[in-house]
């Protein structure tokens, strides 16, 4: 674990350093994830505009739905952001680097980068989760927020395992470059609670695709109480999808004709 850490922190120092050298660029995306932060937002003030609730769901609640969303993103794109140069790192051989060196090659592949620019943006939907609960008059207790940080961070690792999964299918698909579009797209999907789907889908979205446990159960628990079971179901879904992709990527990696073959 040691090696691991010493290892990490040198990903981070050369990280910050990128980042150092281009500052424009790293404030200029910074402004767009606001941008697209606050557009967002005006979509659930338009939509919230003539009702008090939808599915069930009041507008704070919404507004904490989508920042718990943001966070999740952002948490995941800072830590995994390297994910996405996969199929990149396969057309153009880099992968074999990879592979040759001393380290584990998924976890190399997954935090060689450190996205620093999604900082303002885990800021931003941190302070969007106070002002929901504000605007939704509900005052969480301890055994709710513990239970919402710990399912928050389970459903990172989920939709993680998720990405890699995608990503990793660059190992044969070396012309498709927009793997990525595809998680985007889960999170997009992501920021509306299950209840606005009939109910075949909502038990599709927590029992099969369990997409609802990126965002709407952690939220539900936060803004409705505690829930043994769902939270149970979460951590054990988190589980199978780290299990998962592990051995995905693993016969990825036995199947990868690399560039000098």
């Amino acid at each position: 674990m040691r090696r691991i850490a010493r290892i990490y922190r040198t990903f981070f120092v050369s990280s910050f350093a990128r980042e150092l050298e281009f500052r424009a660029n790293f404030f200029a995306k910074i402004l767009q994830n606001l941008v697209w932060i606050t557009f967002f937002l005006l979509i659930i003030l338009v939509i919230f505009r003539n009702t008090n609730s939808i599915a069930g769901w009041t507008r704070g609640e919404v507004f904490v739905l989508a920042a718990t969303c943001t966070v999740m993103n952002a948490l995941s794109s800072a830590f995994f952001m390297s994910l996405m140069e996969i199929p990149e790192q396969v057309r153009r051989g880099t992968l074999d680097f990879v592979i040759t060196k001393p380290i584990d090659t998924q976890f190399w592949v997954s935090t060689r980068k450190f996205n620093f620019d999604q900082l303002g943006t885990f800021v931003a939907g941190i302070v969007m989760i106070f002002y929901g609960l504000q605007e939704a008059q509900i005052q969480p207790d301890t055994a709710q927020i513990g239970a919402y940080g710990v399912l928050v961070l389970t459903s990172t690792a989920l939709f993680y395992s998720l990405n890699l999964l995608l990503m990793t299918l660059g190992i044969w698909l070396v012309r498709v470059d927009n793997l990525w579009v595809l998680g985007e797209t889960v999170m997009q999907v992501s920021r509306y609670p299950v209840e606005i789907f009939h109910s075949g889908l909502q038990r599709f979205f927590i029992y099969i695709l369990p997409l609802g446990f990126i965002a709407t159960v952690p939220t539900r628990i936060l803004v409705r109480g505690v829930d043994g079971t769902l939270i149970a179901l979460g951590l054990a879904w988190t589980v199978v999808a780290i299990v998962v992709s592990r051995w995905f990527w693993n016969f990825a990696l036995r199947h990868y004709s690399s560039a000098s073959s």
